[in-house]
């Protein structure tokens, strides 16, 4: 709550020439529900809080050992629709995967990023006053017993990996450098 609070107080703040920016972080355990999600897909949450937010989405679950990337973007600024931003962040993701040597895909009409038949990574935006915020979960190594307790982004029997899962040893630091090198060259792209 307190980061969301401090992203719409950076929207409702910023004018023309306020930078955009990336915040990187962790989560403490918690079950964040889209605008238009649905409690139903709430099948055990036990002692983690469910929050419902303002961005897009249904519901998914954010916790130690996954990236948060939040992206404050102006989108006027950039020329950036709703779909292309989706896609741009969608990109990011494949290719910070590809670092690694794994492939990530797109699915239609299902946000995020996908490893086989297993989401890796989530996506959940606002747009206000034509500017981003929220942003992405990429599944770094997080515990992804937490992911059975909800129908992941409102589809039950979604499986969910992560990095760890697939074999890759990396840190959040670290990929955290990765996805910011790939997102900054595909927005300077722009």
């Amino acid at each position: 709550a307190p980061v969301w609070a401090r992203m719409k107080d950076f929207v409702d703040a910023r004018d023309a020439a306020t930078p955009d920016e990336l915040w990187l972080l962790e989560h403490d355990p918690v079950y964040t529900l889209g605008l238009a999600g649905d409690p139903a897909h709430v099948l055990n949450a036990g002692d983690t809080p469910v929050v419902k937010t303002d961005r897009g989405g249904q519901v998914t679950w954010h916790g130690p050992g996954q990236l948060i990337a939040y992206v404050l973007l102006d989108m006027s600024r950039r020329g950036l629709g709703p779909r292309e931003l989706v896609r741009l962040l969608e990109e990011a993701i494949i290719r910070t995967l590809a670092s690694y040597r794994i492939e990530g895909e797109r699915r239609p009409r299902a946000p995020g990023v996908y490893v086989g038949q297993a989401k890796i990574a989530s996506l959940g935006l606002r747009i206000r006053r034509h500017c981003s915020y929220h942003g992405l979960a990429l599944n770094v190594a997080p515990d992804l017993a937490p992911f059975r307790g909800i129908n992941p982004c409102g589809y039950a029997g979604l499986a969910v990996t992560s990095l760890a899962a697939l074999g890759v040893q990396t840190t959040l630091a670290a990929a955290g450098a990765t996805l910011s090198a790939e997102l900054a060259d595909l927005l300077d792209g722009q």
